[in-house]
Protein backbone atom coordinates (compact mmCIF):
# COMPACT_ATOMS: atom_id res chain seq x y z
CA UNK A 1 0.00 0.00 0.00
CA UNK A 2 0.88 3.46 -0.83
CA UNK A 3 2.67 5.29 2.58
CA UNK A 4 1.00 8.57 1.57
CA UNK A 5 -2.46 6.35 1.71
CA UNK A 6 -1.82 4.39 5.09
CA UNK A 7 -1.06 8.16 6.62
CA UNK A 8 -4.27 9.53 5.20
CA UNK A 9 -6.43 6.40 6.53
CA UNK A 10 -4.66 6.67 9.98
CA UNK A 11 -5.64 10.32 10.12
CA UNK A 12 -8.97 9.90 8.76
CA UNK A 13 -9.24 7.48 11.47
CA UNK A 14 -7.88 9.70 14.45
CA UNK A 15 -10.07 12.30 13.07
CA UNK A 16 -13.62 9.99 12.95
CA UNK A 17 -12.33 8.58 16.41
CA UNK A 18 -11.84 11.84 18.55
CA UNK A 19 -15.22 13.37 16.92
CA UNK A 20 -17.33 10.44 18.33
CA UNK A 21 -15.15 10.54 21.44
CA UNK A 22 -16.18 13.86 21.71
CA UNK A 23 -19.53 13.83 20.91
CA UNK A 24 -20.07 10.69 23.39
CA UNK A 25 -18.71 13.53 25.86
CA UNK A 26 -21.38 16.26 24.32
CA UNK A 27 -24.30 14.13 24.89
CA UNK A 28 -23.44 12.76 28.30
CA UNK A 29 -22.73 16.99 29.48
CA UNK A 30 -26.10 17.88 27.74
CA UNK A 31 -27.88 15.29 29.58
CA UNK A 32 -26.91 16.18 33.31
CA UNK A 33 -27.65 20.24 32.15
CA UNK A 34 -29.72 21.95 34.11
CA UNK A 35 -30.41 18.65 36.24
CA UNK A 36 -30.83 18.82 40.21
CA UNK A 37 -31.45 16.45 43.04
CA UNK A 38 -33.18 17.19 46.25
CA UNK A 39 -33.38 14.05 48.95
CA UNK A 40 -36.57 15.29 49.99
CA UNK A 41 -39.25 17.64 48.89
CA UNK A 42 -42.85 19.09 50.17
CA UNK A 43 -45.84 20.76 48.03
CA UNK A 44 -48.64 21.55 49.69
CA UNK A 45 -52.13 20.32 47.74
CA UNK A 46 -55.43 22.96 47.38
CA UNK A 47 -59.07 21.37 47.24
CA UNK A 48 -60.14 23.28 44.24
CA UNK A 49 -56.74 24.91 43.01
CA UNK A 50 -55.08 22.24 42.88
CA UNK A 51 -51.31 21.84 43.61
CA UNK A 52 -48.88 24.77 44.30
CA UNK A 53 -46.83 25.90 41.86
CA UNK A 54 -43.81 25.42 44.62
CA UNK A 55 -42.02 23.21 45.70
CA UNK A 56 -39.74 22.96 49.18
CA UNK A 57 -36.23 20.89 48.84
CA UNK A 58 -34.20 19.66 51.77
CA UNK A 59 -30.80 18.57 50.80
CA UNK A 60 -30.74 19.69 47.02
CA UNK A 61 -28.15 19.87 44.62
CA UNK A 62 -28.28 23.24 42.67
CA UNK A 63 -27.16 23.27 38.88
CA UNK A 64 -24.16 25.75 38.54
CA UNK A 65 -25.82 27.15 35.11
CA UNK A 66 -29.16 29.69 34.36
CA UNK A 67 -31.09 27.66 32.37
CA UNK A 68 -35.00 28.69 31.89
CA UNK A 69 -36.35 25.08 32.94
CA UNK A 70 -34.59 22.85 35.28
CA UNK A 71 -35.39 19.11 36.17
CA UNK A 72 -35.50 18.14 39.84
CA UNK A 73 -35.45 14.24 40.58
CA UNK A 74 -36.76 13.82 44.11
CA UNK A 75 -36.35 10.58 46.61
CA UNK A 76 -39.41 11.41 48.41
CA UNK A 77 -41.88 13.99 47.66
CA UNK A 78 -44.89 14.74 50.47
CA UNK A 79 -48.17 16.52 49.38
CA UNK A 80 -50.20 17.93 52.03
CA UNK A 81 -53.81 17.93 50.76
CA UNK A 82 -55.80 20.80 52.43
CA UNK A 83 -59.46 20.72 52.95
CA UNK A 84 -59.98 24.42 51.52
CA UNK A 85 -58.23 26.81 49.37
CA UNK A 86 -56.89 28.55 52.73
CA UNK A 87 -54.13 27.21 55.57
CA UNK A 88 -57.02 27.39 58.02
CA UNK A 89 -59.22 25.15 56.52
CA UNK A 90 -56.78 22.34 58.40
CA UNK A 91 -55.17 19.52 56.29
CA UNK A 92 -57.44 16.51 55.09
CA UNK A 93 -53.85 14.37 54.26
CA UNK A 94 -50.67 13.57 53.66
CA UNK A 95 -49.21 11.53 50.29
CA UNK A 96 -45.32 10.48 50.10
CA UNK A 97 -44.37 9.59 46.45
CA UNK A 98 -40.71 8.44 45.96
CA UNK A 99 -38.73 8.87 42.97
CA UNK A 100 -40.70 11.48 41.19
CA UNK A 101 -38.96 13.97 38.32
CA UNK A 102 -40.53 17.66 38.53
CA UNK A 103 -40.17 20.58 35.95
CA UNK A 104 -39.25 23.92 37.56
CA UNK A 105 -38.76 27.09 36.17
CA UNK A 106 -36.31 28.28 38.74
CA UNK A 107 -35.21 28.58 42.07
CA UNK A 108 -34.24 30.70 45.66
CA UNK A 109 -32.27 29.22 47.80
CA UNK A 110 -31.35 29.71 52.03
CA UNK A 111 -30.94 28.39 55.59
CA UNK A 112 -30.28 25.02 54.08
CA UNK A 113 -33.67 25.14 51.69
CA UNK A 114 -34.36 25.50 48.06
CA UNK A 115 -37.50 27.12 46.88
CA UNK A 116 -38.13 26.47 43.39
CA UNK A 117 -41.40 27.72 41.76
CA UNK A 118 -42.93 27.32 38.40
CA UNK A 119 -43.51 24.01 39.10
CA UNK A 120 -46.46 22.81 36.51
CA UNK A 121 -48.59 20.06 38.26
CA UNK A 122 -46.84 16.44 37.45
Amino acid sequence: MNPTLKRLLGVTAAVVTGASALLGTGVGTADAYGRAHCDRAEQDMWSSAGPSRNLTGHHCSIPNNKRRWYTIEIDTLVRTHYKRDTLDGGVDRTETLHHRTISCMGYTSGNGKVNWFGCPPA
